[in-house]
């Protein structure tokens, strides 16, 4: 089917559930913030799965082909994996700069990162029982995770980003082995650091996607609009992701009104077109989205392309979100309707 639809990862969570004002107040943590939760932990787990089944079913009634848990359970994307490994100390945490320049406490890395045990295989279970689409599940890229963290015990960045990335590497095979369609890696601060980035940052991605057989991607963006408020007019690092083994790249174009030209560097890759506009809580119309994905079908193929929101989509209200992905669905038909006629 051309055109197919999904999300990046996150739909809202319940208010119920999370403090969505204390969140959205804050940079996401990298650290465990259980702070967030309203719910007390006796029944935290129950009250996470009844939200997820809402995202579930919302992604289901909006028409996406493709659905993800949500990232319902987490308090950030990136730190239910960062904070699971060995070899760091989440009790005592160190500082590290945010992609805007603030500082933010984060794991400290105090010995040999490694996975301990299967991180997002039940969660992965969870949703598969409960859709018969397909599903993606996400996870955070080595490069990322690295620069999140304080190292307190490599004697370089790329000697720790390769260790992260032989722990996520078991990680995804799981996921894998347990049904995944597509394991997305999202990789943003590839794009705010895109010097250290060259170094080895794909080389490190490359060795978490060592030897996996399935549908990768890695998600590549400026930040959430709810907290980077401006964007460059084009990426710092997107075609180097070329070199990388992945299948699909997930990239944003509608707030940033990118140059799609960039999108031709990628090859054969398919690229998810982020063509929902987080940073605007008027939805957008079907038309609309549709022509900016026109943008992009000037650069590459009408069978690359996924459409997708820009980022994640945690911080919008879910009145907007469900919105917004109603006029993905409807925009991706606009597309099919007029390339069968063709």
């Amino acid at each position: 089917m051309l055109f197919p639809t999904t999300i990046v990862g996150s739909y809202p969570q319940p208010d119920w559930l999370i403090d969505r004002e204390k969140l959205a107040g804050r940079f996401p943590p990298r650290v465990r913030a259980k702070d967030l939760w309203r719910v007390a932990e006796p029944y935290l787990q129950q009250a996470m799965e009844d939200a997820t089944l809402l995202a579930i079913r919302a992604q289901e009634d909006a028409g996406l082909d493709i659905i993800s848990d949500g990232e319902i359970r987490r308090e950030s994307y990136s730190n239910r994996i960062a904070t699971a490994l060995a070899g760091v100390d989440i009790d005592n945490p160190g500082t590290a700069l945010d992609r805007s320049g603030h500082p933010n406490p984060v794991p400290r890395i105090t010995g040999k990162i490694r996975r301990v045990r299967p991180i997002e295989v039940e969660d992965l279970l969870f949703l598969k029982a409960h859709t018969t689409r397909k599903v993606k599940i996400t996870v955070p890229g080595p490069f990322t995770m690295l620069q999140q963290a304080q190292n307190d015990f490599y004697a370089s960045e790329e000697e720790a980003a390769m260790d992260y990335a032989a722990a996520l590497n078991e990680e995804i095979k799981d996921l894998f082995a347990h049904g995944a369609d597509v394991v997305q890696v999202d990789e943003p601060y590839m794009q705010a650091r895109p010097e250290k980035a060259r170094q080895y940052g794909i080389k490190a991605l490359n060795r978490a996607l060592e030897g996996v057989t399935g549908t990768t991607a890695v998600h590549i963006c400026f930040g959430y609009a709810a907290i980077i408020h401006t964007r460059p007019a084009g990426y710092n690092f997107l075609p180097e992701i070329a070199g990388c083994s992945c299948r699909q790249v997930s990239i944003e174009t509608a707030q940033s009104k990118l140059d799609c030209a960039v999108l031709a560097s990628l090859g054969d890759k398919q690229v998810m077109v982020g063509c929902l506009d987080l940073s605007d809580m008027a939805v957008e119309s079907p038309v609309v989205v549709a022509s900016r994905i026109k943008r992009a079908l000037q650069y590459i193929k009408p069978e690359q392309v996924i459409l997708a929101p820009d980022c994640g989509m945690k911080y919008l209200p879910r009145a907007v979100a469900d919105g917004k992905l109603r006029a993905m669905v409807a925009g991706a038909k606009i597309l099919r309707d007029e390339f069968a006629r063709a």
